[in-house]
């Protein structure tokens, strides 16, 4: 054996023995290197301790597959990239794509497991035999495409259509950027694209992409985690229905605790009401119409004291957009007293009587004519209705869809060592009307100019209130006896929202609650779902779930105008290209190949 050959099966085994011991250390020690510039593929300490709780199989269903436009498959791409990762860290989560609307032979049996985990999602199944009873029913579903369609759409998870533009060919696709995760029988809704008013489809799919680490976490815990904290709706002070907050109540239910506290007992046994109350993490006032008695103010002061949590939404105008729909089409607002200003103004802040009118509004829908037997119904701006748009790195409002308002009331903050932030406030072009003021339907014909606004905008209506409040009764003479009270807090957060339509969903003509942020007439939906379950989730997260909003990611979107205009010149240099320089290669290595060898 000669020496080269020698030296080469060194240099073999010693390749040999380095791949070897390279694969197990890999086996021994597991690490991942993102390599993108901001970071998208890194998950945040939040996940991994979500996914720590995973110890049993989790499946996720993604409905982002088939043939749609480049701006999906890029969501479509993101977000397959990002489940790798949270399966690379813990193997329990499983993942598939499935086209809900799959033409090939064996479509129709996964078909039939879309509209059962569909079903399941609101309707828990309870035993073997009421799930053979329904998987049964299914089968005999004749048209399963369209029962497809409408489980989606029954279960608030709206498909998206889209035209795809080929070379001036327009088709229409459905999308469904929709996914199911479920963990021990749990199933939850993860949406993957972020609607946004008057957003490209290009835009959205980077808003979405921003927030995709954020919804499959958040619905992560949802399915992983117990239930802990518990959240109090308080009534007794002529507060806003449950119906006509049903979706908000459903929405935090899926993590949550949350049940009707009543202050009606604090007048006979104050002390018990309180020390049942401060059982509660979190409290909800929605729109209380009567006055509170010192008493219950006492009972809610001292929640805070303690550090209970607060979300505030209040009116302090007294004006329903029902009572205009009368035969003059106007009724009178005027200032509504709550007996809270005193506690207000020492927690730091202070809501105005007045009714913000804003240039940046929503519309209304009026009856303005009949065609036949059906009234006909046109969009009109309407000024009381603020459109609030967050300009706010706050993880509560990042990136959020606009919050619709109805007559809201303008909100004052005060200086006394509680750190304030202002989360949603009007436009540049708003004002503060102050009451009693008339208000009419026909103020819709009112084109008012931006100048008459000067000065006057950018009014807070929704702030987060953080630190150690003191107490509205520090120094004061107490409505009622109380060993255990305090005058200075601990540390706690509220929110306070001058608006407590905020909240609201309207409802169908069945009087079934519609999904908060829908508006039926003008069939359009605003971001207040989101921000509300934002403030709730702020308030009562104590494992910075929420923080997970503020990533930001940086996504290259193509232009496809500029796509179309330079199609050829692109299908030449990356088809014609590589061809011409295989066959100068060709060509060079035979014409060097026969000088060579030719002799």
């Amino acid at each position: 054996m000669t020496n080269a050959k020698k030296k080469n099966l060194k240099n073999l085994a010693i390749t040999i023995a380095v791949l070897v011991a390279v694969n197990l250390i890999g086996t021994k020690v597991f690490q991942r290197y993102d390599m993108t510039q901001d970071k998208r593929y890194t998950l945040s300490k939040t996940s991994f301790a979500i996914l720590e709780n995973v110890r049993e199989p989790m499946y996720i269903d993604v409905f982002l597959d088939g043939d749609f436009p480049g701006e999906f498959k890029k969501l479509q791409t993101e977000t397959q990239q990002l489940l790798e990762e949270f399966r690379a860290y813990n193997s329990n989560v499983q993942f598939r794509f499935i086209n809900p609307l799959d033409e090939s032979d064996n479509a129709d049996a996964e078909k039939r497991d879309i509209i059962y985990n569909i079903f399941k999602i609101d309707n828990p199944v309870v035993s073997d035999k009421e799930k053979k009873e329904i998987q049964t029913s299914i089968k005999e579903i004749p048209d399963l495409d369209k029962a497809v369609l409408e489980s989606f759409a029954g279960s608030g998870m709206i498909p998206a259509r889209v035209t795809m533009n080929d070379k001036g060919k327009q088709t229409e696709a459905v999308v469904f950027p929709w996914a199911i995760a479920t963990y021990q029988g749990r199933s939850v809704k993860i949406p993957l694209l972020k609607s946004a008013m008057g957003a490209s489809t290009a835009e959205k799919v980077v808003g979405s992409v921003q927030h995709l680490e954020y919804a499959l976490a958040n619905a992560f815990n949802t399915v992983a985690n117990a239930k802990e904290k518990k959240v109090a709706v308080i009534k007794g002070n002529g507060e806003m229905h449950d119906l006509l907050m049903a979706d908000f109540i459903k929405q935090v239910r899926q993590n949550y605790f949350i049940g009707t506290f009543t202050l009606d007992s604090v007048a006979k046994q104050p002390a018990e009401t309180l020390s049942f109350l401060k059982k509660y993490d979190m409290a909800v006032i929605t729109k209380p119409a009567e006055t509170f008695t010192d008493q219950e103010k006492q009972v809610l002061d001292q929640y805070i004291m303690n550090g209970g949590k607060t979300l505030w939404l209040v009116d302090q105008v007294n004006i329903e957009m029902d009572s205009l729909y009368n035969q003059q089409g106007m009724n009178l607002a005027f200032p509504r007293d709550l007996n809270l200003n005193d506690m207000f103004f020492k927690y730091g802040f202070r809501i105005n009587p007045t009714l913000v009118k804003d240039l940046n509004c929503a519309p209304i829908a009026l009856a303005t004519g009949e065609q036949g037997s059906a009234s006909q119904y046109s969009q009109y701006p309407w000024f009381y209705a603020p459109l609030s748009y967050s300009t706010s790195n706050n993880s509560i409002v990042k990136g959020l869809d606009p919050v619709k308002f109805d007559f809201a009331n303008g909100i004052d903050t005060l200086k006394n060592g509680i750190k304030k932030t202002v989360l949603l406030q009007s436009s540049q072009y708003s004002r503060a009307v102050g009451t009693p003021v008339e208000v009419r339907l026909d103020m819709v014909q009112e084109r008012p100019e931006p100048t008459e606004f000067n000065k006057t905008g950018n009014i807070p209506l929704a702030i987060l209130l953080e630190g150690k409040f003191h107490s509205v009764y520090e120094n004061r003479v107490l409505p009622f006896a109380d060993k255990s009270f305090v005058s200075e807090g601990k540390a706690t957060k509220m929110i306070v929202i001058s608006d407590g339509d905020v909240i609201k969903n309207q409802l169908d003509k069945d009087y079934r609650p519609l999904e908060l942020g829908y508006d039926k007439w003008t069939n359009k939906l605003y971001g207040n779902k989101e921000f509300l379950s934002n403030c709730v989730n702020y308030l009562l997260d104590d494992t910075g779930l929420i923080n997970i909003r503020s990533k930001e990611v940086t996504l290259p979107i193509l232009d496809q105008q500029k796509v179309y205009a330079s199609y050829t010149t692109a299908q030449i240099i990356t088809v014609g290209v590589p061809i011409v320089a295989l066959l100068l290669f060709g060509l060079v290595f035979t014409f060097v190949r026969k000088r060579r060898y030719g002799r």
